[in-house]
Order: structure tokens, then sequence, then C-alpha cells
């Protein structure tokens, strides 16, 4: 049997239905009534109410047992109006036992309009029972299926964003192995600062690995080093220049995002020093980060495997419900990014 706390209600529901059925159906018995007589009738009209007040909610909550969930809904009500016909007239014939037990009534049979009347009152109780534990459970439902799905959704996008962190990670380290690989042929001398550098950054990619966002400042000093690394590696080929507005320093962004828009744009345009690529980072009036590069395509574009502007737009989506701005014109690539305050 489900179990829920509605003990002051059983113990005032019944008194409170009384004093409305007889204030709305039988006004006029209680001004003309004698004192015996309402006395037997508040006597059989408590007994009946508390009675079936107990018999209704144990057959309500033991279809709700039978027939569970929002799903089922339609099914529980035909049982439940199915069964009223039986509680109501079983509701009628118990009064007019009572009555006849204090001395009230000399017969149990009673002509049609005395039965129609009563069927009706009790059929209204019914209504009412019916009307607190069934819509009772129905809110108890719909919010446990609210919060079941909220859960789900939470999973759901906490296992996507795991997932895109995972993928960013190797993905970061693998090209920048590359970049070490071709700098160790390219200059010696230099492949042991760029080791130092990559390991600054990489013991920031781990710091940052288990945060959602990140503060603006921070992640543009992990840039910074970024840069460097990539400069090393194209000299004069590559200009990354920022214009950050003081006042938006303490705000945020999803870790790594820069990176991976720098990285874009290096993977995607020739970097050679008679024809650099300018990659630039500035804040906007309106609030928001904007990444823009000059385009000078490369002949075979290779694949993101995934990775880039897809995974940005997703952790935005994920973390703050709102869209990056993407726009390819007049000769330059740039994204919008919103500052998350």
């Amino acid at each position: 049997m489900i179990r829920i706390n509605d003990t002051r209600l059983r113990w005032l529901g019944p008194i409170g239905l009384f004093l409305f059925g007889n204030i709305f159906f039988r006004l006029s018995f209680w001004l003309e009534a004698s004192p015996k007589a309402l006395f037997d009738s508040t006597l059989v009209g408590l007994i009946a109410g508390y009675t079936f007040w107990e018999l209704n909610r144990y057959v309500i909550l033991a279809l709700q047992e039978r027939f569970p969930g929002l799903e089922r809904t339609q099914k529980r009500l035909w049982q439940m109006l199915l069964l009223s016909l039986l509680l109501v007239n079983a509701a009628v014939f118990f009064r007019y036992v009572l009555h006849m037990l204090l001395g009230s009534r000399e017969r149990l049979w009673i002509d049609l309009v005395d039965y129609v009347t009563s069927l009706g009152i009790q059929l209204f109780y019914y209504a009412v029972y019916f009307s607190i534990y069934e819509g009772w459970y129905v809110v108890r439902q719909w919010r446990q299926t609210y919060r079941e799905k909220e859960e789900l959704a939470k999973a759901h996008w906490q296992t996507r964003f795991d997932s895109l962190k995972s993928q960013v990670n190797p993905h970061f380290l693998f090209n920048s192995l590359n970049s070490l690989s071709a700098l160790i042929d390219e200059a010696p001398a230099q492949a042991s600062v760029f080791v130092d550098e990559l390991s600054t950054m990489y013991r920031y990619l781990l710091r940052s690995n288990d945060r959602e966002l990140i503060q603006l400042g921070t992640e543009l000093k992990f840039i910074e080093s970024y840069a460097h690394l990539l400069q090393t590696r194209h000299g004069a080929g590559l200009d990354v220049q920022m214009h950050v507005a003081e006042e938006y320093m303490n705000y945020t962004i999803p870790p790594l995002t820069l990176q991976l828009l720098v990285e874009n744009a290096v993977k995607h345009n020739v970097v050679l020093s008679d024809h650099p690529l300018l990659i630039e980072i500035a804040t906007t009036n309106d609030g928001h980060l904007q990444v823009r590069n000059n385009l000078q395509r490369k002949n075979g574009r290779g694949s993101s495997n995934g990775i880039g502007l897809a995974n940005i737009a997703a952790k935005y989506q994920m973390l703050a419900q709102t869209d990056i701005v993407i726009r390819d014109e007049d000769g330059h690539f740039t994204v919008l990014l919103p500052l998350l305050n």
C-alpha cells in the first residue's frame, strides 16, 4: 500500500465534509428537526463519514498501487468510476442501517426521490475523496517524473561534457608533440625551451580539466604561452594579438576554448612569413570575446575530428544554454564567444 502523510487530513476531513454537506444540502432539516433527530443525524453522519473516508482512501490507494504511474491514469480512472457505483450505494445503505439501529427509521426501503437525493450527496463526497487522493498522487508522480527527467538530462549533459573534455586533452597533447617533433629537426637549441613551456601549459591543462568554467584572465595567460610555442615554430608567419578590456578579466569561458580556436586557425590556414596569419583576440562593447583571423586557407583542409567549433558550441549549450556566433566574410573568419559573468 502506498504510504502518504495524511493523518491530520483523515481526522479533520470527515468533519469538514459533514459540516459542508449539512450546510449546503440539509440546512432546512437542521433548522426544523428535533434535538433527537439532530443528535441521530450528527452521529450517523460522523460514523459514516469516517468509515467511508477510510474505505474510499483504501480503495483509491490500492488502485494507485495496482495501476501506478501517470501513463496508467486512464485505466485507474475507469476502475475508480466502476467502483464508485458500488461505494456510493454502500454508503447510502450504511446510513439507513445506522438510522434504523438508532430508531430514527422504521423501514429499510426508501422512496425514489429520497434515494436519488442521498445518492447525489454520496457521489459528491466520493468526488471529494477521489479529487484529494488522486490529485495528490498525480502531483507527486508529476514531480517525481520531472525530477527524474532533470536528473537524466543532467547526467546526459555531464556525460557529453566529460566526453568533450576527454577528447580535447589527448588532441592537444598530440598536436603539441607534433610541433615539438618538428622543432627538434628545425631548431634543436630551442627544443628545451619548448619542452619547459609545454610542461607549464600541460600543468594548466590538468588543473583546468575538472573545471567547467575558468576566468578569462587565466585563459589568456595560457594562450600567451601557447602562442609563444606556436611562434617558436612558425616565426614571423604567425602573429597573435590580444586586446582585452580589464573589466572582463574576471568573466569566465569554458577552459581551452581559445586554445581550440587558435589551433584551428593555424591548422586550416597557410602560416608563412611572407603570408602571415594574424589572430586577434579582443572584447566587444556588448560583452563578447571576438577571435578573428584572416583567411588564407590551405588547399587540402584536414578534418578536425569533431574537435573545434562544434566542440565549443556544445560546451556553451551545456553550460550556459547560449550560442556562439560564427562569421565567414570579407576575407576573415570570426567567432564571437559570450563572456559568462
